[in-house]
């Protein structure tokens, strides 16, 4: 990439993932045997959740710069973890059962102050299915995002800051998707209710704590580089989605796997890097990061790197609602986004 550039960069190729998935498929089929749920994911959301519980009730009466230190140097790899675990309840690899699923995502997302739960599994489905397209990819920037922080270094860290409540918007752009159900509701009676009791039981510090660590979790923090990392044109060439190797991975359920869970969506997080061992003739060829803090760094500093650095195209993928998903049958997002 050269230059500063204020558009997205246009495919006429459908979302590279498909066919990947099919050749992985062909040359790998013992890869069928990774799919399926973890229910161990439901104790690591449970034992994740408690201590985000215990430090907010440590620090309740402490000053605001003991709570500030331990949102950023605990409480924002703590909830980066549980969005990873919502993201795999969105998936349904924690129970088969869907109704499982979304009561674990509900839990998972009581220390992160917002509720998100339930309607980020609707349009992160809509991701997987349409990466790339503008009406139906809520990842994508809008375009006024994209125009209104620039290349600047403050333009991106104020970005990064505030990045929350730009993610909370996008999906409002989306077509094809139903933004309030009776989950969407139960997600935010439960949250209100919860971020109320906090503040009645603990204290405003203490909730203070949750909504802190959920900023820097997903924010100005090296954490808040996996938004660059997935699919942000990093590399010269045609590569959109870039995977994450680096130690962090053991903290946050091997999310920077991102190549490897986009060709297979089925695949559980412990079962992640071995999809990577059984192909590595399909993914070592690839550009990958090695650090967060490293790419953090860059996104801010190199003007040429901005929103705009994202690969958008028109076309739906040649394929239709039914198939939308995976080619693979075993996959279990295909019922649910189909409903």
């Amino acid at each position: 990439m050269t230059g500063q550039v204020d558009e997205f960069v246009r495919s006429a190729s459908p979302e590279p993932h498909r066919a990947r998935t099919q050749e992985i498929l062909r040359r790998h089929p013992e890869i069928r045997e990774l799919i399926g749920t973890n229910p161990a994911t439901f104790w690591w959301t449970t034992g994740i959740v408690t201590l985000q519980l215990a430090l907010a009730y440590a620090v309740r009466d402490q000053s605001w710069w003991v709570i500030v230190g331990v949102a950023y140097l605990v409480g924002a790899f703590a909830n980066h973890a549980l969005f990873v675990l919502v993201h795999e309840c969105a998936h349904r690899l924690v129970f088969r059962r869907q109704a499982a699923n979304l009561l674990t995502g509900l839990l998972a997302n009581l220390p992160l102050f917002f509720p998100s739960a339930t309607s980020f599994r609707r349009y992160h489905l809509k991701h997987h299915a349409f990466q790339g397209v503008y009406e139906l990819d809520a990842d994508l920037p809008f375009r006024w995002e994209a125009r209104l922080v620039g290349h600047s270094l403050l333009g991106k860290a104020l970005w990064l800051l505030f990045y929350p409540f730009f993610q909370m918007v996008r999906p409002l752009r989306l077509r094809e998707i139903e933004h309030v159900d009776r989950w969407t509701v139960a997600n935010l009676i439960v949250q209100i209710g919860f971020d109320i009791a906090v503040v009645l039981v603990w204290g405003p510090k203490a909730l203070a704590y949750f909504a802190l660590s959920l900023f820097f979790s997903i924010g100005l923090h090296p954490l808040g580089a996996r938004w660059i990392q997935r699919h942000y044109l990093t590399a010269d060439g045609e590569q959109e989605t870039f995977s994450y190797y680096g130690r962090l991975n053991r903290l946050a359920f091997n999310v920077g796997y991102h190549n490897e869970h986009h060709d297979f969506p089925s695949v559980p997080w412990n079962n992640l890097p071995r999809v990577k061992a059984i192909a590595p003739e399909a993914y070592d060829h690839l550009q990958a990061h090695h650090s967060w803090t490293r790419l953090l760094f860059r996104f801010l500093f190199d003007r040429e790197l901005s929103l705009w650095s994202r690969v958008v195209r028109s076309e739906r993928g040649r394929v239709r609602l039914t198939d939308e998903v995976r080619p693979d049958a075993e996959l279990i997002e295909r019922a649910a986004v189909t409903k």
